[in-house]
C-alpha cells in the first residue's frame, strides 16, 4: 500500500519575515506572531466573535509554536506545545521571485518561479493605455473605472454605484502581479464578467501578469455591496511540470479544493471542487479524502485567511478563523488512514498588523503528520519545493521537480 496525501495551504499564514523581506518592503512582518501578540494584549477581542489569547492547542501539538521559534527565535504567546509532539514541524523558505499566490503554490508543487513577474506601477492611471484600449475594443466596453492600485473592498464601495449606472467594470491592481476586474453579478452579468476576464488574460500575457481575477459582487446600495463566492482566477500556467502533472502522468487521482484549479491553470488538477469559505473547503477536502484511492492527493487552499482577514487588516477575524481551523485538526487526524500523510503549510504572509493591505514576504510553517509519521523537526527548508518532493516520495512517484524530500518512506 502506497498511502495517500492531504496538502492544506493556509493562505497567507506566515511566521516571520523571510531573509529577503527587506527587499520587498516587509522587514519586521510576522503574520501569526503579531496576531498572537495582539490577542495577548486585547487587540484581538471582538464582542460576539472571540476574546483573550490566541488559542491553537491542536496546531501547537503539531509544532506550530516550535516552527515560529525556528523562524523568529520566539514562541508567540499561547502557542507553546501543551504536551508531546504528534508530528513533524519546520520552516519553509520561499525562493521564488514575488510574493503572490502562484509563486508560493507553484514552488510548493515543485516549480520555483525563477523569472520576474510583470507589475503595474502605483500611478494613476496604472494600466498601459494600449492595454486598456484593446480591452475596451475586444470586450465592447464603454470604458473602465478605477485604473489604479486599490483594495478590492474599498474600490467597490467607492465605485460600485457608478459601475452599475454606467456599465463600466472596475479595474484595479495591487503590489501583486494581478489585473483585477470587479463587476455586479446581475447588472453587468457574471458570465459576461468571465468573458471580459478571459480577454484580459490573453492581453496581459505580453506584460507577464500572473493572474487576471474576476471579482463579482452583488448589492443595491453602496453600503450593501458584497463580494460573492463566484470569484475566478485566470492564471498563467506553470512553466514546467508540477507534482500535479507527475501524479496525472502516473495515473494517480488528484482532487483540487478551492482555487487550486485556477492557480495551476487547471493543469493536472483532476477533480476540482469549489464551494465557499474555509469550513466548506476543509469539509470538501475531508470528503474527498474519504473516497480517494491509494496513491492519490487532495490539495486544498483555504483562502479566507488572506482575502477576508489579511487584506482587510482584521486581527480579530483572522484570529477567530485560525481558532476555527484549529478546532478541526482532530477531525483531520481521524480521517487519515494508516499510511496517509497530511501537510499543512502556507504560501506567503499577510500580516494584518502591518502597513498597507498587501501580502508580506514571510517564511511559512510546515506541519507534517500521519499515523506512521514520527515526530521531530524537519528544520528550515531552503525551498518550499521540499514539500512537493516529500509528498512525491511518500506517494512513491518519480520526481522531476525541484526540492528534496524531508521524509523517509514509511
Amino acid at each position: 500500500m502506497t498511502g495517500r496525501a492531504l496538502l492544506i495551504v493556509l493562505d497567507s499564514v506566515g511566521i516571520g519575515g523571510a531573509p529577503d523581506a527587506a527587499a520587498y518592503g516587509d522587514a519586521g512582518s510576522d503574520t501569526l506572531g503579531h496576531i498572537a501578540e495582539a490577542c495577548a494584549i486585547g487587540r484581538g477581542d471582538r464582542l460576539g466573535l472571540r476574546s483573550g489569547r490566541l488559542s491553537l492547542p491542536n496546531m501547537a501539538s503539531l509544532g506550530i509554536g516550535l516552527a515560529c521559534e525556528a523562524s523568529t527565535g520566539r514562541v508567540p504567546p499561547g502557542l507553546d506545545r501543551p504536551g508531546p509532539a504528534i508530528g513533524c514541524w519546520g520552516v519553509g523558505r520561499e525562493t521564488s521571485r514575488g510574493k503572490d499566490t502562484p509563486s508560493g503554490h507553484w514552488e510548493i508543487a515543485g516549480v520555483p518561479v525563477d523569472f520576474d513577474w510583470g507589475y503595474f506601477p502605483d500611478t494613476r492611471p496604472a494600466f498601459p493605455p494600449e492595454l486598456v484600449e484593446a480591452l475596451l475594443r475586444e470586450a465592447r466596453l464603454p470604458g473602465i473605472l478605477g485604473d489604479r492600485h486599490a483594495s478590492g473592498i474599498t474600490i467597490v464601495d467607492e465605485l460600485g454605484a457608478e459601475h452599475v449606472r454606467t456599465g463600466k467594470p472596475i479595474c484595479y491592481t495591487s503590489a501583486d502581479s494581478v489585473f483585477q476586474i470587479a463587476a455586479h453579478e446581475e447588472a453587468f452579468g457574471l458570465e459576461r464578467l468571465y468573458d471580459v476576464c478571459r480577454i484580459a488574460r490573453r492581453l496581459c500575457d505580453r506584460y507577464r501578469i500572473g493572474r487576471v481575477i474576476a471579482r463579482p459582487f452583488t448589492g443595491d446600495e453602496r453600503a450593501d455591496f458584497v463580494r460573492t463566492a463566484n470569484r475566478r482566477d485566470y492564471a498563467t500556467p506553470p512553466p514546467s511540470d508540477t507534482i500535479l502533472d507527475c501524479l496525472a502522468g502516473a495515473g494517480r487521482e488528484v482532487i483540487s479544493i478551492g482555487k487550486i484549479g485556477d492557480i495551476f491553470a487547471h493543469r493536472g488538477t483532476g477533480r476540482e471542487v469549489k464551494g465557499a469559505g474555509n469550513d466548506a473547503w476543509l469539509t470538501a477536502a475531508l470528503e474527498g479524502l474519504r473516497d480517494l484511492g491509494d496513491g492519490g492527493l487532495v490539495f486544498a487552499n483555504l483562502v479566507d485567511f488572506d482575502t477576508e482577514y489579511g487584506h482587510r487588516r482584521d486581527v480579530p477575524g483572522y484570529a477567530a478563523a485560525l481558532e476555527r481551523f484549529d478546532a478541526r485538526i482532530p477531525e483531520i487526524r481521524a480521517a487519515l488512514a494508516p499510511g496517509d500523510l497530511c501537510v499543512i503549510t502556507a504560501d506567503h504572509g499577510n500580516d494584518p498588523t502591518f502597513r498597507g493591505t498587501d501580502h508580506t514576504r514571510e517564511q511559512v510553517p510546515i506541519l507534517v503528520f500521519g499515523p506512521a509519521i514520527a515526530p521531530g523537526s524537519v528544520g528550515v527548508r531552503p525551498s518550499l519545493a521540499d514539500i512537493g518532493a516529500s509528498i512525491a516520495a511518500h506517494l512513491g512517484i518519480a520526481w522531476t521537480g525541484a526540492g528534496n524530500s524531508f521524509l523517509a518512506r514509511a
